[in-house]
């Protein structure tokens, strides 16, 4: 089992969301979470003041899959999510040790 972690601009998550139910993964956790990355944020102007914006609005979407979903999940979510323009995100992938479906005690592949 494996854990992907994908951090998206807000604008691709009801198109990730739609692109992962196609391949029929259908739990998902969405976070908003700020930060950059190569962007290093950037300048707005306020008011007339101009300001210094370092950490950039984005989404966390976290779902746990059987090993042989990781390759499809990542594929879907590259897919829906690039726009080709910087800051598009990063996927990252661990491993998951245990799952428990605290409902009804299901345990690992049962529990995803």
């Amino acid at each position: 089992m494996k854990k992907i972690e994908a951090i998206i601009k807000p604008f691709k998550l009801d198109e990730v969301r739609e692109a992962l139910s196609e391949i029929g993964i259908t739990g998902l956790t969405v976070a908003e979470v700020k930060g950059f990355g190569r962007q290093k944020g950037h300048t707005e102007l306020y008011r007339g003041a101009e300001y210094v914006v370092d950490f950039l609005p984005k989404i966390k979407i976290d779902i746990v899959v059987a090993d042989e979903s990781v390759d499809p999940a990542i594929e879907a979510i590259v897919k829906a999510a690039r726009t080709g323009k910087i800051g598009d995100g990063k996927i990252f992938v661990s491993s998951i040790e245990q799952i428990v479906r605290i409902r009804t005690g299901e345990t690992n592949e049962a529990a995803i």
